[in-house]
């Protein structure tokens, strides 16, 4: 991956494409989490990319290529979110879509949706992406020991779901 991010940033377009090609599932995965359309997932990676395309100069280790671009994804995911919550403030409640399509395990999607935005991203990050700590606050521009809390906390939640629904 390393010749990729030189190559790429030195502008060579190939490069750049099978760099962003084997990064996809991770970018799918986290946009995923945070948006649940599809469509808006979609968006949110295509404006990843040419975010990272125009600013890749601008990585100064390349180690840290993942850690960058999926901030750049989680920020782009996050646009999106506060341009969607102005749209349907100013519309009428009659005229809201249901745009939540939701994952396809309704289960996993009742459990994860009970879990509070921070840590749902924070969990997912940490257990599906296989983010450390550190990276994660460096991709939420937050201190590492709140990510901890976090994490730790989002466990805590996680748990009591679990127990509750195992008595029920």
């Amino acid at each position: 991956m390393e010749k990729l991010i030189i190559q790429a940033k030195r502008r060579n377009p190939d490069a750049f494409t099978e760099l962003m090609q084997s990064q996809m599932q991770n970018m799918y995965k986290t946009a995923r989490a945070i948006l649940y359309n599809d469509e808006d997932v979609a968006d949110a990676i295509s404006e990843t990319i040419l975010t990272c395309w125009e600013k890749i100069g601008q990585l100064n280790d390349n180690r840290y290529f993942r850690t960058w671009m999926t901030r750049i994804l989680v920020n782009k995911c996050n646009d999106l979110i506060r341009k969607k919550e102005t749209l349907l403030r100013n519309e009428a409640p009659s005229e809201q879509a249901d745009t939540d399509k939701g994952f396809e395990n309704a289960e996993w999607k009742a459990v994860l949706g009970t879990l509070s935005e921070t840590y749902r991203l924070v969990m997912m990050l940490y257990y599906i992406e296989g983010f450390k700590t550190c990276e994660i606050s460096q991709i939420l521009e937050i201190p590492e020991s709140t990510i901890r809390t976090k994490l730790a906390r989002g466990r805590v939640q996680l748990a009591d779901i679990c127990e509750l629904r195992r008595t029920v």
